[in-house]
């Protein structure tokens, strides 16, 4: 079964990790996804005028938090893969 995590979902979860990790709320995080065609998938999370740059590996560490909390699935038994849609913008697939 694949599972599609929407880009505002994507966010969330970023927002989440972030705040775990920096002990702030997370509606007080702000990110930005970004993708380069040399670089890869990034997020940029800003809090306080702080910016944080994630790489896609954080990214997906922050995706099995959501996988587990979110869509109740065991986050290391399933595979995670970042895409870039031309319609619904970067997205996430969950095979389990």
């Amino acid at each position: 079964m694949e599972i599609i995590i929407p880009e505002q979902d994507v966010i969330n979860s970023i927002c989440l990790y972030y705040a775990r990790e920096k002990h702030v709320m997370p509606e007080d995080v702000e990110v930005e996804l970004l993708f380069d065609d040399e670089r890869g998938f990034e997020a940029e999370a800003h809090v306080n005028g702080a910016v944080t740059l994630y790489s896609v590996g954080n990214m997906t560490s922050a995706l099995r938090i959501w996988v587990e909390e979110y869509l109740e699935m065991d986050p290391y038994a399933t595979g995670i893969r970042i895409d870039l849609d031309d319609e619904q913008g970067i997205i996430a697939y969950v095979n389990d």
